[in-house]
């Protein structure tokens, strides 16, 4: 419901909260951006304080909720149409507190800014409140609670390597960054992982590790070096025989049409496509290089284009064997770039027995284990430290076989 006696008094609140912020907890807070338009929609529970003052305030507490229709006038923001005078506003996190952007409930606070005659609304929250709307929408909180634990550290370890003052926020809330969901896509299971594993992270070389990872790496976790061209000691090619999923093998067809389309795409100019083959592939069986033949010629698109030619047919994964000539028939293993962790391959170890920090040494091998150390937020962002470092448990893919009872990926 809206309180309108209380609207004025909270428009002051959320004007004026910025300078309060010098007095806020200290915590490794997030700023992630969850929309962005000509406007956007503000919810904001409220009490009074004795000062008329109104603040965020918990859910079990009694409130009622102040609302803003927020737009762009100039370079200023407006309120419900009003010039509020700035062209930031910010409400910043308090324990238990929620906002409402754009429809949808978060918790923590909220930026917003004026960004080339749109409203960006920034929602600004602790680390582990944001994994409570992130862990449930990357795994299925279903699965086994080792396997959440290790999605959680992971996720985790992106988010605090994503920190950066001089952005105008952190992470965004798609599939480009980390799915986040927010307060409707919190559930019991992984709460308790992100409980269970409050402030690890994984580190190499004293500093965050990249925790890429995939949903099915096909029987095969992929190198950096080979999907982007960017070695590191912890990412490497290995069997991976815990990771089976629905999508361990598929196949795909395509018409020359198409696949002359897409080749286009690449800057392939071979006259009227005849052919094309996998002539080239990495350790992991990933592709390396393509050969397109045509009436005009032979083109070749090499390196981590190869494998972005390939998904660009219909392809769930780069780790493929080509045949066929029209249809061209792909046939695969897996989904996803294959690096780092497999989370199906996470969730057959922890079946197995295996707890998070193995889970994370078979699929980050050489990383360590390290806490995170709070430090002041501010509305440009946090920073982290790392303390409390140990290494993760070397496994090999033997190891992994004998835990699966010698059953696994070909």
């Amino acid at each position: 419901m809206r309180v309108p006696a209380s609207r004025s008094a909270a428009r002051t609140a959320l004007v004026l909260a910025l300078p309060l912020l010098a007095g806020a907890a200290e915590a490794v807070n997030v700023r992630v951006i969850v929309a962005s338009g000509p406007t956007v929609r503000i919810r904001v529970p409220i009490s009074t304080t004795p000062t008329g003052l109104p603040l965020a305030t918990t859910p079990a507490a009694p409130t009622s909720y102040a609302e803003w229709q927020v737009g762009v006038s100039g370079a200023r923001l407006t309120l419900d149409g009003q010039d509020s005078g700035s062209a930031s506003l910010y409400l910043p996190p308090a324990p238990g507190s929620l906002v409402g952007i754009g429809g949808a409930d978060y918790r923590g606070g909220v930026l917003l800014r004026v960004n080339s005659g749109r409203v960006d609304a920034i929602n600004v929250l602790d680390v582990e409140d944001y994994l409570r709307g992130v862990v449930p929408a990357e795994m299925p909180a279903s699965w086994p609670l080792e396997a959440l634990k290790a999605q959680a550290i992971i996720a985790r370890t992106y988010a605090v390597a994503r920190l950066n003052p001089a952005a105008p926020y952190d992470l965004c809330a798609t599939e480009q960054c980390q799915v986040y969901g927010g307060l409707a896509r919190e559930n019991p299971a992984t709460d308790v992982a992100i409980q269970q594993t409050g402030a690890q992270v994984v580190s190499f070389g004293g500093k965050l590790a990249k925790t890429f990872f995939s949903s099915d790496s096909g029987g095969f976790t992929a190198s950096a070096g080979e999907v982007w061209g960017n070695d590191l000691p912890y990412l490497v090619a290995q069997p991976d025989p815990a990771s089976r999923s629905p999508k361990s093998a598929w196949t795909v067809a395509q018409p020359l049409t198409k696949v002359a389309e897409v080749a286009g795409r690449y800057g392939v100019r071979v006259g009227t496509v005849t052919n094309v083959a996998l002539t080239r592939v990495s350790a992991s069986g990933r592709a390396l290089e393509v050969t397109v033949t045509g009436t005009g010629g032979t083109a070749r698109i090499g390196g981590a284009e190869a494998g972005g030619f390939v998904r660009a047919l219909g392809a769930f994964s780069s780790r493929v064997v080509i045949s066929g000539q029209d249809p061209v028939v792909i046939s695969g293993a897996g989904y996803g770039h294959g690096v780092g962790l497999s989370q199906w391959g996470a969730a057959g170890l922890a079946a197995g027995a295996w707890n998070s920090s193995q889970i994370l040494g078979f699929y980050y091998p050489g990383a360590a284990l390290s806490a995170l150390q709070e430090s002041a937020a501010t509305p440009q962002g946090s920073a982290a430290a790392l303390f409390a470092t140990r290494p993760l448990p070397r496994s090999t893919p033997q190891d992994v076989m004998a835990a699966l009872g010698g059953v696994g990926a070909e």
